[in-house]
């Protein structure tokens, strides 16, 4: 035990000489695993297995890396002494958007990268989402937060441990850790490599280091998030660029050798042990530089962190960790967010009920910017005013229970144009008084009152018996149904908010149909029409070469996302073994509901068309239930 305690003061030591005049960023990883290895002789040897692991699997897969996105769920353990270190759930939200956007590479700053580093600059193809159900299947919102009278922590793992003041981790082989608290020393981070303890795996971050663009830390010039981004890549076994020597090796192949860490904001190029022209990859997230000049991993990074998921942290592969438990999600996020009575100027913004909630925080803003108006209510809706005619907008909200809950994904509507458009289909408002329009035709039409409803008929002929049914530039949350010659429903699109709609049906039959298109919860628009355009074809609405999409799943127990990635429309196909009405729901990887629906589908293969366009980037989840069954699927939004 002496031993232990003279190795970490030994540590300790190392940590505070680390701190400098220039302000250097302090990664304890290194000396921490030293320490491992003193207290814990076999570690060294299982490493070195884990090692000889990770270089079987790359050789074993030529492409170098998985073909479909990895989701690690993710805990936060924010362990607390005095308040500014109890960060907010917002923080927390922003450097989980940190964290996949730098190893998505959809970081803003992307285009920072030099050039002649672009070539080998990589989305890592691993994403992270708030854990939705606890160890115990229950639901969470993936934040776990512990009041302690220890002030300040070192690297000995006390705040691992809820009996030492802290938080023990949740199970390493379904959950990333990531505890947030004070360290001592100057110490910004430290990670445990894959082969330690599993009660001390995971990420520590200094609490102030937490955040990102959206909600900064505080820790400048250390505050945007690229802490953990850097401690992460470490638990996903990177090492230091220089590799932690002399013109060292970080065992990857195209990152450049360079003398040591680079603190700052070097000058490109900046050239050491020989490895000019280009210099020190000094933007590399593996290196020590501010947060504001780390913009990349290599190809090489990424192929070696997919290789250790996949060798030594293959559990997480299967963890249920990012789906909700079945039958709700996390009540204090807000769900069913819609528009109505929405002019040039105004609009009301709507949304369903939380258990719990005493009030709603709301927030909004175009969707070009990226600064938020917040406003409170104590319904669910509010109406706001003052906005710009002809503009798109997104809002979000917030559930104030006792824990203040996470935001929602976004919904976005468009204000009207100042001027208006004709509608020359009324009267039409029951299906006895239909319009008859063209199939491949644009239709424009309004929905000018909450009793208005918009009724049309069309007829396919042989051969163009397939037909897909397109809503779009909707003003409000506007839902269609299409209904056979008898007007037995055959169909249902009913996204939320101003999501564009679309319905295919595949047959080889020429028929007649009914189109109902009308305003949920009875929104319309006096002055911008929606367009409904029905598109008939001889070819069936259906995406093939299933071998193109590698993240479709299996059609017999999930659902195939077509074409996924997407940034617009989708379709997710998926077999039924009975006939009914199926729940769906999309939940985005901070675990918010963006989408809840339902469609009636028919025994064999379905599909479900969604556009995605306006979700955020990254990775989200696709729930159907039906006849008590569950099936689930992943894509991804860029």
């Amino acid at each position: 035990m002496r031993k232990i305690y003279s190795l970490v003061l030994i540590f300790l030591v190392i940590i505070g000489q680390g701190v400098n005049a220039q302000n250097a960023r302090n990664c304890g990883t290194m000396e921490y695993l030293e320490v491992q290895k003193q207290a814990d002789p076999g570690l060294e040897d299982r490493m070195d297995q884990l090692e000889r692991g990770i270089q079987q699997w790359i050789d074993e897969n030529p492409q170098q890396r998985n073909q479909s996105v990895i989701t690690i769920p993710v805990v936060f353990h924010v362990v607390w002494n005095s308040t500014s270190q109890n960060i907010s759930d917002t923080k927390i939200l922003a450097q989980l958007q940190v964290l996949n956007q730098d190893f998505a590479r959809l970081n803003a700053d992307a285009s920072s990268t030099p050039s002649v580093f672009q070539g080998v600059s990589a989305n890592t193809n691993i994403q992270f989402c708030m854990a939705q159900r606890d160890p115990n299947g229950n639901a969470t919102t993936g934040i776990v937060r512990v009041q302690t009278n220890t002030s300040s922590f070192s690297s000995t793992n006390n705040v691992k441990y809820t009996s030492s003041g802290g938080s023990n981790a949740w199970p390493r082989d379904s959950y990333l850790n990531i505890w947030s608290c004070n360290l001592s020393g100057g110490l910004l981070g430290y990670a445990q490599f894959p082969g330690g303890t599993a009660a001390t795996d995971g990420v520590v971050c200094l609490f102030s280091s937490i955040g990102g663009p959206s909600a900064p830390g505080t820790a400048t010039p250390y505050h945007l998030g690229r802490t953990a981004t850097h401690e992460v890549g470490h638990w996903l076994n990177l090492r230091h660029i220089w590799g932690d020597a002399n013109c060292g090796s970080d065992l990857v192949s195209d990152t450049p050798t360079q003398q040591t860490a680079n603190n700052g904001c070097p000058s490109f190029p900046h050239v050491t042990c020989s490895n000019g022209p280009n210099g020190d990859m000094f933007m590399n997230y593996m290196d020590y530089s501010y947060d504001a000049c780390m913009n990349m991993f290599t190809q090489g990074q990424s192929t070696r962190m997919n290789a250790s998921i996949n060798s030594s942290r293959a559990s997480l592969l299967s963890s249920l960790g990012c789906v909700p438990p079945s039958g709700g999600s996390n009540c204090a996020t807000p769900a069913g967010l819609s528009t109505s009575s929405i002019t040039t100027t105004t609009a009301t913004l709507n949304w369903g009920v939380v258990a719990g909630a005493t009030s709603y925080n709301v927030r909004y803003k175009t969707t070009a910017s990226s600064a938020w108006t917040n406003t409170t209510s104590s319904t669910t809706s509010k109406a706001i005013s003052g906005l710009t005619s002809a503009t798109a907008y997104e809002f979000q909200v917030q559930g104030v229970c006792a824990t203040t809950g996470s935001y929602s994904g976004s919904t976005t509507f468009t204000t009207s144009s100042s001027s208006t458009c004709s509608d020359t289909y009324e009267p039409n408002n029951s299906s006895s008084a239909y319009k008859t329009i063209s199939v491949n035709t644009d239709i424009d039409a309004l929905i000018s009152s909450s009793s208005d409803l918009d009724w049309f008929r069309f007829t396919t002929a042989t051969p163009n018996t397939n037909i897909q049914v397109n809503l779009s530039n909707l003003p409000a949350d506007y839902d269609v149904r299409l209904y056979n010659s008898s007007l037995s429903t055959l169909a249902i699109g009913q996204n939320g908010g101003t999501t564009s709609e679309s319905i295919k049906r595949n047959t080889s039959s020429a028929a007649t149909y009914y189109v109902r298109v009308y305003g949920y919860n009875g929104v319309f628009s006096t002055s911008q029409c929606y367009r409904l355009r029905v598109n008939a074809s001889s070819t069936p609405f259906r995406f093939q070469d299933n071998v193109l999409n590698p993240m479709k799943g299996d059609l017999e127990s999930g659902i195939i996302a077509i074409p996924n990635p997407s940034s617009g429309q989708t379709s997710f196909e998926f077999l039924s073994d009975v006939p009914g009405v199926a729940s769906i729901s999309v939940v985005d990887m901070l675990g918010r509901v963006v989408v809840q629906n339902t469609q009636e589908v028919q025994e064999g293969i379905n599909a479900v068309q969604m556009n995605v366009g306006n979700f955020s980037k990254g990775i989200h989840i696709i729930l159907i239930d039906l006849d008590g069954k569950r099936k689930t699927g992943r894509f991804i939004v860029n």
